[in-house]
């Protein structure tokens, strides 16, 4: 099973800028994501993930 953070990079978000600087919110997806199936995770924050992957742009 995929982790949090795996998945954070899989959507070219950093989950090490995220984490230090919207802990909250973090952790609050992450609680969500652990709980819920990675497809029902997407359908319910799509719109958050996408602002998200905005703010947070994963270098590569």
């Amino acid at each position: 099973m995929e982790n949090f953070d795996d998945y954070c990079i899989s959507k070219k978000i950093d989950p090490n800028a995220f984490k230090s600087e919207d802990a909250s919110q973090y952790e609050a997806l992450k609680s969500v994501f652990d709980v819920v199936s990675k497809p029902s995770f997407e359908q319910q924050k799509l719109f958050l993930i996408n602002k998200i992957r905005r703010k947070y742009i994963l270098k590569v």
